[in-house]
């Protein structure tokens, strides 16, 4: 028998209290990470994917928002009403958080090796000295220069790069069994990111690790991800491993997002674009939540609900044209 996946999430719904009452910004998403998996969730801002990793351990303040259906399951444990005592110990010692801006993010009152430390010292009990000499050693390995002295400095004392390190380096310092990476490398420069991606990569093999990885940039996830899920208006729209993601598409939506990728060679030119924008909640369309921006659309893809079907081996789509369709993936 094949071993179960580490993470399995089904049929998440995520609410948020408006003016008009409560909407969904997160509807029936479900999926895997095996272990050891680095998982890809892709898509347009306001597309749902922070909110849907944010879900997962009960990051969402309620209020304004809740879990309001699904089930998330970590090595066959329920974290879905699991009691709040129990949950923080999930949190940090077995799933970690990176989030998308380190600055705000890390306290600017403590140094980073005290912040580090206080990570360890609660899930792993160790002393004072034991766990500042553990910060030490995970700004070392997340290759900071003189770690013990930059581990009495404050997060201002960093560069943009260098902080996303110190994050890493508290995400990984006890070695949990899920790291989710909330568009880590946004802020940083091409050097930097290709640097952080290399970093995470190495840490996560180092560590046996499974990743889940949030980024609107497809050229990330072609460096980094095994799986990729794609999520527009709080639902998912394809769902496929990364090479047929990439050179088979099954969605026109992921269609757009790989036209759009900066382009070199024959196909080079005027970067292309999604016309529109991403709808909010209270206003999504009926049928197919992207119709009203697709190139392909027809009448049926305004009625009813849209099912998420199997097109090949791990491949899905929520596509009623996707057996006519020969959409354009990467060459």
């Amino acid at each position: 028998m094949s071993e179960p996946p580490l993470l399995e999430v089904t049929d998440l719904d995520v609410d948020f209290a408006t003016d008009h009452g409560w909407e969904r910004v997160v509807n029936h998403v479900s999926f895997t990470v095996d272990r050891g998996e680095t998982l890809g969730l892709v898509g347009e801002s306001g597309s749902g994917k922070s909110v849907t990793c944010m879900a997962l351990t009960a990051l969402i303040p309620m209020p304004p928002g809740r879990v309001a259906g699904g089930s998330v399951r970590l090595e066959g444990r329920e974290l879905i009403g699991m009691p709040a005592a129990e949950l923080e110990q999930v949190r940090g010692a077995e799933v970690a958080n990176i989030f998308q801006e380190p600055m705000t993010s890390l306290n600017p009152a403590f140094t980073v090796g005290e912040q580090i430390a206080e990570m360890v010292r609660r899930h792993k009990g160790l002393s004072r000295r034991a766990a500042r000499g553990r910060a030490v050693e995970m700004l070392d390995r997340v290759g900071i220069p003189n770690a013990s002295r930059r581990a009495e400095e404050y997060p201002h004392q960093f560069s943009g790069g260098m902080r996303q390190r110190v994050m890493i380096a508290m995400a990984v310092s006890c070695e949990p069994k899920l790291l989710i990476a909330d568009e880590p490398t946004t802020a940083l420069d091409v050097t930097i990111q290709a640097q952080v991606l290399d970093l995470l990569r190495d840490m996560q093999a180092e560590l046996g690790m499974s990743v889940v990885f949030i980024t609107h940039d497809l050229g990330v996830v072609a460096h980094s991800c095994d799986h990729v899920v794609v999520l527009y208006g709080g639902r998912v729209m394809e769902e496929a491993p990364i090479d047929e993601l990439y050179f088979r598409p099954a969605h026109p939506y992921t269609e757009g997002l790989l036209t759009a990728m900066p382009q070199i060679g024959p196909r080079a030119g005027r970067l292309a674009s999604i016309p529109g924008s991403t709808p909010v909640p209270s206003s999504l369309p009926a049928g197919c939540v992207f119709n009203p921006r697709c190139p392909y659309v027809v009448e049926r893809c305004r009625e009813g609900e849209i099912p998420l079907v199997e097109v090949g081996p791990g491949h899905r789509s929520r596509c009623v044209r996707v057996s006519e369709l020969n959409l354009v993936g990467t060459s």
